[in-house]
């Protein structure tokens, strides 16, 4: 087997991915996030939570670490007798969870290249740089 030509380092941080926020980088939230994105109008709870798969108490858990961040608006009100919850993304919500799928894009982008530049076969690996935006 041929030797490998050795590659130039890297710049240092070149892959710390800063846009990846903690606040969002979380499977449930990720999940809410996407669902609220897609239904600006908002959604109630029950909703919510069937879309999520998640119980009561850990969407509640994750909602209220999406609104301490100000992604999120929680809205209580009762609807024939009965408490009702709505949840909606706010617009700096918004614009922060487009900016972390852009850095997603990003991270998937890398490894794609990188793997080509191992001569690492991905699997659909073309898909998935179609499907990316140009930004």
């Amino acid at each position: 087997m041929p030797a490998r030509k050795p590659q130039p380092p890297e710049p240092a941080g070149r892959f710390s991915y800063e846009g990846l926020e903690r606040v969002l980088h979380e499977k449930a939230r990720l999940g809410i996030m996407t669902s609220l994105v897609a239904r600006p109008e908002g959604l109630i709870f029950g909703e919510l939570k069937d879309l999520c798969a998640l119980t009561d108490g850990n969407l509640n858990r994750h909602l209220k670490v999406l609104q301490d961040a100000g992604l999120i608006e929680v809205w209580k009100s009762f609807k024939r007798n009965r408490p009702q919850t709505l949840c909606r993304i706010t617009n700096a919500g918004r614009e922060r969870f487009i900016e972390y799928i852009g850095t997603l894009e990003k991270v998937i982008a890398d490894a794609v290249e990188a793997a080509e530049a191992a001569k690492i076969k991905i699997p659909h690996a073309k898909g998935l740089l179609d499907g990316l935006s140009s930004a």
